[in-house]
């Protein structure tokens, strides 16, 4: 497990010394950027059905794209690393093609309906053929959208990983509502932390 402390960018402590929020910027990476996914971000990620991808080319031109499927389409391989299928669609390979010429990603999820909660995941992406994405993983799943075959697997190396809080987040009401209270939920400072006192299963597995 990685345990260095994130390095934030020039620009960032640029702004945070004009704007005097230097020592609220320390306290959030010190409590909150994590190095590595904590087993509660490991549940929270399995139990997505949506994430936003960004990317950009060697130019520094971005590129934001959606990508959706069942519950677990993004695949925890371990604490530091993740892989996602890409089928085929438009055939423009837009962050695919970012992805070979620059490698760094991030990664957001969002809980609309439950906890309406976020979570960032920064690192490195690499192209991996399905059949040897399987070969080094043998455990990645089958089925991640039924009747379709991962034309390759994008898999990210974590960088850093921290809480989206939840003020703005919209409120949207989902088909089927499964899971806990909503005073079961635990702060948004503490959602992704190991303090946090998350039980197994309790972001509404069904």
């Amino acid at each position: 497990m990685s345990t260095h402390r994130p390095v934030p960018s020039q620009g960032e402590r640029r702004l945070q010394g004009l704007l005097g929020t230097s020592a609220h910027a320390d306290d959030f990476y010190d409590r909150q950027v994590h190095p590595c996914l904590t087993p509660s971000m490991r549940e929270f990620i399995g139990l997505q059905t949506m994430m936003f991808l960004s990317t950009s080319d060697a130019r520094g031109h971005c590129d934001s794209t959606f990508r959706g499927g069942p519950p677990g389409f993004v695949t925890v391989v371990d604490d530091v690393t993740l892989a996602y299928p890409e089928y085929r669609g438009n055939g423009v390979m837009a962050s695919a093609g970012n992805i070979t010429e620059n490698p760094f990603a991030g990664l957001l999820f969002m809980d609309f309906t439950r906890d309406h909660i976020g979570l960032h995941v920064n690192g490195q992406a690499h192209l991996v053929g399905d059949a040897d994405m399987r070969a080094a993983h043998p455990l990645m799943p089958e089925d991640t959208a039924p009747g379709r075959r991962p034309e390759m697997w994008v898999r990210i190396s974590v960088h850093e990983a921290y809480v989206h809080c939840s003020k703005h987040i919209p409120h949207l009401e989902p088909a089927f509502r499964p899971g806990r209270r909503s005073s079961e939920r635990p702060k948004d400072g503490e959602y992704f932390t190991e303090q946090a006192a998350v039980p197994s299963g309790s972001f509404g597995k069904a």
